[in-house]
């Protein structure tokens, strides 16, 4: 069994002003970078043998962050399998904006994320191949051990959703908050 500690990165002004990031490369902000050195002295989270990060810049510096309060002295394995999904046209956009300018693209997405993207991006069942096989490749070589997962709101969502077993459209209540840790674990026989 693997334990894995699901890091979502830390905030960055686009979150804070409500717009979809999707893959653009925004860096943390200040309260971004508070919120990953706190979540690393955590102490009910002990340090990992392993960290892996998504290779956008956010996660990246999360990571080093809170590998730095745990005391971590291993390489931090980046991954890009475990970026956030590309939400095409729409990435920069404010919620509001996208429902009123692609009102009938959103409510397609929205009847069917596994099949439909957002104008020049992902489905979410794209994000769920790539995510999958990219925690699966990882417990696979840490079969017993903790592992660090830092990544983005959607996919860290899509890793719980299929551990748990509960169906993909459950995946936007699976986001979780900006650099909080939460430990799950992987059977073996989880697939």
């Amino acid at each position: 069994m693997t334990t894995l500690y699901l890091i979502r990165h830390g905030q960055t002004q686009w979150n804070l002003e409500g717009k979809y990031t999707g893959q653009s490369d925004i860096p943390l902000n200040e309260t971004g970078r508070a919120q990953a050195k706190a979540a690393g002295l955590n102490p009910s989270f002990p340090p990992p043998d392993a960290i892996f990060s998504s290779d956008l810049i956010r996660a990246v510096e999360t990571a080093e962050l809170v590998a730095a309060g745990w005391g971590y002295v291993g390489k931090i394995e980046i991954d890009s399998r475990l970026r956030e999904i590309n939400q095409g046209v729409w990435e920069g956009m404010h919620f509001d904006e996208i429902k009123a300018r692609f009102a009938e693209e959103f409510a397609a997405r929205e009847a069917n994320p596994l099949d439909v993207a957002a104008p020049g991006g992902e489905t979410v069942g794209e994000v769920k191949a790539r995510v999958v096989a990219a925690i699966d490749e990882i417990c696979g070589r840490y079969p017993h051990g903790k592992i660090g997962i830092v990544a983005h709101g959607l996919a860290l969502a899509i890793v719980r959703a299929w551990l748990a077993g509960h169906p993909i459209q459950d995946v936007w209540s699976l986001i979780p908050p900006n650099a909080q840790i939460i430990k799950i674990e992987r059977k073996r026989e989880q697939i």
